[in-house]
């Protein structure tokens, strides 16, 4: 199997986290089962954030999902990918977005993603993510007041590395993060664990 097939093979439609997600009450996915905990919809709409900004913005220099007028569907105002919100923040989304719209988005997302990875030229795979490539993530509001972000160097946590390895670390690496947590979630709330 090669990187594509590989890649393709974690990034599927039928996923562990799908099972996780899923079966779910809209009341259920915006619970918040104790201070400082994030709600389920929230960790989606994170997971699917990052993932269409790594992707679409840093890896390649394309258009991101969101763009699609998914901010009027998601009723979500914040175009970034959510690091550094305020746990009152965190509650207003988990309280104002639309549940199915944010799984819809994340679908949308993951569909972009394997498109990305099939048209990615074999060279680009190792083509090292720079300043250039996240400054684009930037400049369309992706890192919330720029946090983390180093004038004249850029987003440093998503540079120097291969293009293979933005694109693992977002759409498999950070998505499996935080499925583990909405696993602990769905416990920590008294129900079963989707897995």
């Amino acid at each position: 199997m090669d990187a594509v097939g590989f890649f393709l093979a974690q990034h599927t439609n039928e996923s562990f986290s799908d099972r996780v997600f899923g079966g779910l009450t809209d009341a259920q996915m915006r619970r918040r089962p104790a201070k400082g905990l994030n709600s389920l919809v929230w960790l989606l709409w994170h997971m699917a954030r990052v993932e269409d900004v790594a992707v679409n913005l840093v890896v390649t220099d394309g258009r991101q999902v969101l763009d699609d007028d998914w901010i009027v569907r998601l009723n979500v105002p914040w175009r970034h990918i959510g690091t550094g919100m305020t746990e009152a923040e965190v509650g207003e989304l988990s309280e104002r977005t639309d549940v199915a719209a944010v799984r819809e988005y994340r679908s949308a997302v993951r569909g972009r993603t394997r498109d990305v990875v099939r048209a990615l030229r074999p060279e680009a795979w190792d083509e090292i993510v720079g300043f250039a490539d996240t400054s684009r993530a930037a400049a369309a509001g992706a890192f919330r007041d720029h946090r983390g972000w180093i004038a004249g160097v850029g987003y440093p946590g998503w540079q120097g590395h291969s293009r293979a390895t933005r694109l693992a670390g977002s759409a498999i690496g950070h998505n499996a993060i935080h499925v583990g947590e909405a696993v602990t979630i769905r416990g920590l709330a008294g129900w079963d664990l989707g897995v």
